[in-house]
């Protein structure tokens, strides 16, 4: 029984020596595994960053083989530098990265934010062409850190800063000239070594631009943005197209917003890119990123040890005066004053319109009556050839109770209108007179609308309620989309379309009744339509357009009532209709028409019976 108890208890303790031994040993096996594992994590981030840098070292080691000197290695890894050099216009932000503009400012202009119009500020902006920087090493220039130099002001007050990047076959020099009031900039390319650098003196320069909106209708902005250019001694542009080959020699192409433009320039005495394309995407998301535009130009330099390619850049307003005194061929072609098949209203804006507008403009305070004072003088210009229609329809509504009787005598409408041909000759009435107003105010409407919608003096300027004449006014808001309206609604369209009402409700009250009822209700629907039209035009278009209208319904109601004498008229047209008539050729051709077509409606009568 003893034994059984000792027994027992040495086998208990036993087990309690072994419990402990166990989690002792397990303790320290735990702690061993713990050090152990953390010595091979030591050792192993030792050893990445033994690996990254001799990986560095070995990388280094080759770039200063290629380049041959610890500074090109800087160069080349490089921190960017900014210098900022700028005149009364502009303040240009040039980088070293590239050696080239970073960034743009407008003193005088101000985007719809308030802030300065900035051009080529985006990333996506940026001038570059590929080099041999090495053998064997091909580089955009737009990769490389240049080594840049102080801002020297010149004897004619003009500024210059010099961007260098010396490597082992040649030296890159841009070279930078702002001129005071000026917002071209001279940029010269030379290439110390160009036998080396270049691939047979391939020379293609690569030159992306992203414009930004600087309106307040930004979508309006995109639809009458473009890239105009300057090729085979033609100026072209493209809108419509998203890209287009130069295959002639191109000396300048632009980037051209709806009041300013960036434009690269081949300066005059260089033998211009002989080929080359721009592309562009046009953005329709609601961002104010106009387009990516990417021009690629190629141009073939002698085959030498050095080589200069004479550039220009443009960073500047649409505006007239500015771009005609520029000295490279048509650059004011950029401002549509009227092209393709309304280019016959260019010379229109050109020598008439813009003259007496900037006239009027050069005493008065106000754009506003500047533009009244401008329609007042194109109205009065055009008064003698429009009197004959104020004429016409005097005596329409002198002769609109004899024609309601002969509508009553001739109900069916070809017969009436035979009759009416005949009964208006006699009483020595033509028609077509008042046709000739209306023809008169399509090429002035075009050039105008041409004009206001391009002329950046407009742009912030105000009258009235209208905040921005370049743009269109807003009387109220909505929160939605109206199809073909828009989500505003203008005030000078409202006066515009409810003038039009008035002249069109003036003129039907002289006109007689044609019994067809889409020709008599058509005066009426043609304001409603100019509402979904002007909606969102310049307001200065449909403040012109108001004043035109207005100026018209004073002509007819003073013609019609102190300038026309009634009697003397009806005295006239009775003697007209006593005196015989011979009928012209065309009139005798318009008849015999007529007459065909009443006997074959007829016979398709006398068929269906």
């Amino acid at each position: 029984m003893n034994m059984d108890r000792n027994t027992i208890i040495g086998f208990v303790l036993l087990a309690g020596l072994l419990f402990v031994y166990l989690f002792i040993s397990t303790k320290n096996t735990h702690e061993l595994q713990g050090q152990r594992q953390h010595y091979e994590d030591s050792v192993a981030r030792v050893k990445r960053a033994l690996d990254s840098t001799a990986a560095i070292a070995k990388r280094d080691t080759a770039i200063k083989a290629v380049l041959g000197t610890d500074s090109l290695l800087q160069q080349v890894q490089g921190v960017e530098k900014l210098v900022t050099v700028e005149n009364e216009v502009i303040k240009v932000t040039f980088t070293n990265k590239g050696g080239q503009p970073g960034k743009v400012e407008l003193k005088n202009y101000k985007s719809a934010d308030s802030n300065l119009v900035v051009l080529n500020g985006t990333s996506f902006d940026k001038i570059s062409y590929p080099v041999n920087a090495a053998p064997n090493q091909v580089t955009q220039v737009s990769d490389l850190y240049f080594i840049s130099g102080d801002v020297v002001k010149n004897a004619d007050n003009s500024q210059s800063i010099v961007f260098r990047f010396p490597s082992t076959n040649g030296t890159l020099t841009h070279t930078f000239t702002i001129r005071p009031n000026d917002y071209l900039i001279d940029f010269n390319v030379q290439l110390a070594g160009a036998d080396k650098l270049l691939t047979q003196g391939a020379f293609n320069l690569t030159w992306q631009n992203q414009p930004v909106s600087h309106e307040s209708d930004f979508k309006y902005e995109r639809s009458q943005s473009t890239i105009c250019y300057y090729t085979d001694n033609d100026f072209d542009y493209v809108m419509t197209k998203s890209d287009r080959k130069f295959e002639t020699p191109t000396q300048w192409v632009a980037v051209s917003q709806q009041f300013f433009n960036t434009a690269l320039i081949a300066k005059t005495g260089f033998n211009s890119f002989s080929t080359g394309e721009t592309r562009w995407t046009r953005h329709t998301d609601s961002s104010n990123k106009i387009a990516d535009v990417t021009t690629t130009l190629q141009a073939k330099l002698p085959l030498g040890a050095d080589a200069l390619v004479p550039l220009q850049l443009y960073y500047g307003p649409n505006d007239y005066k500015i771009l005609k005194k520029q000295p490279v061929a048509e650059m004011d072609k950029i401002i549509n004053l009227g092209r393709d098949m309304y280019a016959f209203v260019r010379p229109i804006n050109k020598y008439i319109v813009m003259p007496v507008f900037n006239f009027f403009n050069s005493f008065i305070g106000s754009m506003g009556i500047a533009i009244l004072l401008l329609t007042l003088f194109i109205r009065l210009a055009t008064s003698p050839l429009m009197y004959p229609g104020y004429l016409t329809s005097a005596k329409m509504k002198i002769l609109r109770p004899d024609l309601a009787k002969l509508k009553e005598k001739y109900p069916d409408q070809q017969q009436f209108a035979m009759e009416q041909m005949k009964f208006m000759r006699e009483a020595g009435v033509n028609q077509f007179a008042g046709c000739l107003p209306s023809l008169l105010q399509i090429p002035i409407f075009f050039a105008l609308y041409s004009f206001f919608n391009s002329n950046i003096a407009l742009r912030g300027e105000e009258f009235l309620w209208a905040k921005n004449l370049a743009s269109y006014d807003v009387l109220v808001h909505f929160s939605f989309e109206i199809p073909g309206l828009g989500n505003h609604l203008s005030l000078f369209t409202i006066t515009a379309c409810l003038t039009s009402f008035l002249i069109s409700f003036y003129n039907m009250a002289s006109t007689p009744d044609q019994g067809n009822p889409a020709l008599k209700y058509m005066p009426y629907i043609f304001p409603f339509i100019l509402l979904f039209v002007f909606n969102k035009l310049p307001a200065a278009l449909t403040w012109y357009y108001t004043v035109s209208n207005i100026i018209t319904l004073l002509l007819q109601f003073v013609i019609q009532h102190y300038v026309i004498n009634h009697d003397k008229l009806v005295a006239k047209i009775e003697d007209a209709r006593k005196k015989p008539k011979a009928k012209s050729k065309w009139a005798e051709r318009l008849e015999l028409m007529q007459e065909q077509q009443k006997k074959m409606q007829e016979e398709r009568t006398k068929g269906k019976k």
